[in-house]
């Protein structure tokens, strides 16, 4: 939670003041938010819902990718709800009503298959995310000094998301651990509920610097507003990011996965930053 008082080696204390009603209504997903996109050609055709809970990193490349899955597939809405992958890992062993799960983390849908929530055999790779360093114009940080130039007594705050239930924040932690510099850090960091919410942190000026996904550094708000610097994928886990279909899914939810495997859909995620899956080219 902003401004709460944490400790130890996974938590943060968070000293920036927030506000956070304000960047809410400002992003819309502060903890998810929730979009659809399709099209129905027949007014009159009875249609159906693809509902889709989907990592923040994939907001701006999912809906782009979701545009054009629209295009083949007539009748077919995807309703989308972006937020936290371990926020909705919980959601969804408590019954959140979710046909597709695209997580952050494949460990994530993994666990959930394993728990009886969908069928092992659904669960997939789509991408492998990566990191980046990214501030705008007229911060004071020197994005090309990468982690390491974060401990600069001009950088007063470092956004991330929170590492306890967001992958990108955990790999954050990670690099910082890495770097050598977490404990000198410590008391900058600003965490985001979920890595959307962390990036909108720095746009807004609430948050010196970042370290966010470099799918969110390539979308519309964030370029030509400032630079970034890719982490160094050696010194944090690789973001081996994966979905899952749940239980009882229907032939639409499975085009919908099927089309994100696709030569199109992968290119498309390409587009803003991410790795093909693990082991492909």
């Amino acid at each position: 939670m902003i401004g709460e008082n944490l400790s130890g080696p996974r938590s943060w204390r968070v000293r920036a003041g927030i506000a956070l009603g304000l960047i809410l209504a400002v992003t819309g997903c502060g903890s998810a938010a929730s979009e659809t996109a399709g099209s129905t050609t027949d007014p009159d055709a009875a249609g159906s819902t693809v509902n889709v809970a989907a990592a923040a990193d994939l907001k701006y490349a999912l809906d782009e990718l979701i545009e054009e899955f629209a295009e083949d597939h007539p009748g077919v809405e995807v309703a989308v709800t972006y937020g936290s992958s371990g926020n909705f890992a919980a959601q969804i062993r408590n019954g959140a009503p979710f046909d597709v799960y695209l997580s952050a983390d494949i460990d994530l849908a993994q666990d959930l298959a394993a728990d009886g929530f969908g069928d092992p055999d659904s669960v997939f790779d789509y991408a492998v995310g990566r990191l980046v360093v990214w501030a705008p114009e007229d911060s004071p940080a020197d994005v090309e000094a990468g982690i390491e130039g974060l401990v600069s007594e001009d950088v007063r705050t470092v956004a991330i998301a929170n590492p306890e239930h967001a992958p990108y924040g955990e790999a954050a932690e990670s690099a910082m651990e890495t770097a050598g510099v977490a404990e000198e850090l410590q008391t900058k960091l600003v965490l985001g509920e979920n890595i959307a919410q962390a990036a909108e942190f720095v746009l807004s000026g609430n948050a010196d610097v970042g370290i966010v996904a470099l799918s969110l550094a390539l979308s519309p708000p964030m370029t030509g507003a400032g630079s970034y610097a890719e982490v160094p994928l050696d010194s944090f886990p690789t973001l081996r990011q994966g979905g899952m279909l749940l239980d009882d899914a229907t032939a639409e939810d499975e085009d919908f996965v099927d089309f994100i495997g696709s030569e199109q859909g992968q290119a498309t995620l390409s587009d803003y930053g991410f790795y093909p899956p693990a082991g492909e080219d």
